[in-house]
């Protein structure tokens, strides 16, 4: 595991978020929270808002509908595959930031170009690189919260950062506003400029060193199938993690959806306009900001693994309120509840993720977390597509979206269940790790093939 390197200049101030992190300096943790701002202003702008408009612009409501889930699905599940292995490289070494860097500048790039493209093909596959990159610099990025932050205020830690993700979404759905960007180029340029703004102070403020001299090699992940059976190997041998992925799948398979087809379900099935849509997406981003920050709290107080299941009881009467009744006023209460919920789900369960984890497998046990959402995120986007658009096909009108958003209920329910079983530890107190090679380098001849996970992303 990365460490924080030593303080250097003025002596570390004792209050505040200084008072979070190993390091004594506020702009440590702050400038890591940056990050959670930047890729959320992705989230919103592009796989929240723009992207499906722009796709339904092009191919019409059903099939625009259908091939969005698809390039979403394909993108994650790609994500899953390559993952898994590039987190446990990243153990070997003991850094992240260099994969976080170069994840961002690929999504930061493929979200520029679908400015200047109008094919629809182009243009779903470039949003398929961009969501790819996007989803596989979240393990590394989750990764680092123990760099940043003390055992003891990871919690804080895990709430502030989600909470200064949602004013990424201020910002970029303000712009929207004011500019009348919609699904235009405008959008894309944007989302794909404030993300390499304020993705940048993570980089020049947040240390680590390496715990050994580890390269990265390209053999190491074109030779590494065998790595995710040595890794599902060690996750078994500690209490609960299993079930924890597992359960994970099943309750980020509605989180990872909605956020996907919330902007399409307000337009077409409530009736909103996009500039409407964008001011209520608006309104409960600044509920959702608040709400991140007192589940950190409630991580800290009561723990993570309870926490997480107040916050899934919560999203089942979001489902339930949005689902049932479709007005403008039920989705602005049922939107509340899911907007708040999306915060402490992130929150919560990454942190419940470092308590299962030792300290020299996170990167590589952050990978398994990762397939469990990004597996979810395949699953999710095809299955409310596939209901949505054969329903719609079938004069369900409205009713479609109703259903499609209703199915979720179940797999909700069956997240919850699995997660009760989980055993919660405590807070790993950190030590001044050594790193064996997750397996010895694995040397196989010329032609082997690539494996790897991806969040949450949470």
């Amino acid at each position: 595991m990365a460490t924080a390197a030593p303080p250097t200049g003025p002596a570390p101030r004792t209050g505040g978020l200084a008072a979070l992190t190993p390091s004594g300096r506020a702009v440590v943790p702050a400038a890591w929270a940056m990050y959670d701002l930047a890729n959320t202003i992705f989230t919103y702008s592009v796989v929240s808002y723009a992207m499906g408009l722009w796709t339904i612009d092009r191919l019409g409501p059903a099939d625009g509908q259908f091939w969005f889930g698809v390039a979403a699905a394909a993108s994650v599940l790609l994500n899953a595959i390559v993952s898994p292995i590039l987190g446990a490289v990243s153990d070997r070494g003991g850094r992240r930031l260099p994969y976080l860097l170069v994840f961002t500048a690929i999504t930061v790039v493929a979200t520029a170009l679908i400015a200047v493209v109008d094919a629809a093909a182009i243009g779903l596959v470039l949003f398929a690189i961009a969501n790819f990159a996007y989803q596989a610099a979240l393990i590394y990025y989750d990764a680092t919260l123990p760099i940043v932050a003390k055992p003891e205020a990871r919690g804080r830690m895990s709430g502030i950062g989600v909470a200064v993700g949602y004013l990424g979404t201020l910002i970029i759905a303000g712009l929207i506003l004011v500019t009348g960007s919609g699904a235009e180029p405008l959008t894309f340029l944007m989302a794909a400029g404030l993300f390499t703004v304020f993705a940048i102070p993570i980089f020049v403020f947040v240390k680590e060193r390496a715990v050994s001299d580890y390269r990265f090699r390209l053999r190491d992940v074109l030779s590494s199938w065998s790595q995710l059976g040595t890794t599902l190997g060690h996750a078994s041998e500690v209490p609960g993690l299993l079930r924890f992925l597992l359960g994970r799948f099943f309750y980020t398979d509605p989180v990872n959806t909605v956020i996907v087809v919330m902007t399409v379900f307000a337009t077409e099935a409530i009736g909103l306009s996009r500039g409407d849509v964008n001011i209520v997406l608006l309104l409960l981003t600044v509920v959702a900001v608040f709400a991140s920050l007192g589940w950190g709290r409630l991580v800290e107080r009561i723990g993570p693994k309870r926490t997480l299941l107040i916050v899934l009881g919560t999203w089942c009467v979001g489902l339930l309120v949005v689902g049932t009744v479709l007005s403008y006023p039920t989705f602005l209460i049922g939107g509340a509840l899911l907007g708040a919920g999306l915060g402490g789900v992130w929150t919560s369960d990454r942190v419940l993720m470092l308590r299962l984890s030792s300290p020299d497998k996170v990167g590589e046990f952050f990978g398994l977390y990762g397939i469990a959402g990004k597996f979810s995120a395949v699953t999710g986007p095809l299955l409310y597509g596939a209901i949505v658009s054969s329903l719609l096909n079938a004069g369900w009108g409205t009713g479609a979206y109703q259903v499609g958003i209703l199915s979720f209920l179940g797999l909700m329910l069956i997240g919850i269940l699995l997660l009760r079983g989980v055993p919660e530890p405590p807070d790993r107190i950190p030590t001044v790790p050594v790193v064996p090679p997750l397996a010895p380098p694995v040397r196989l001849a010329p032609a082997a093939a690539p494996i790897a996970p991806g969040d949450q992303s949470e």
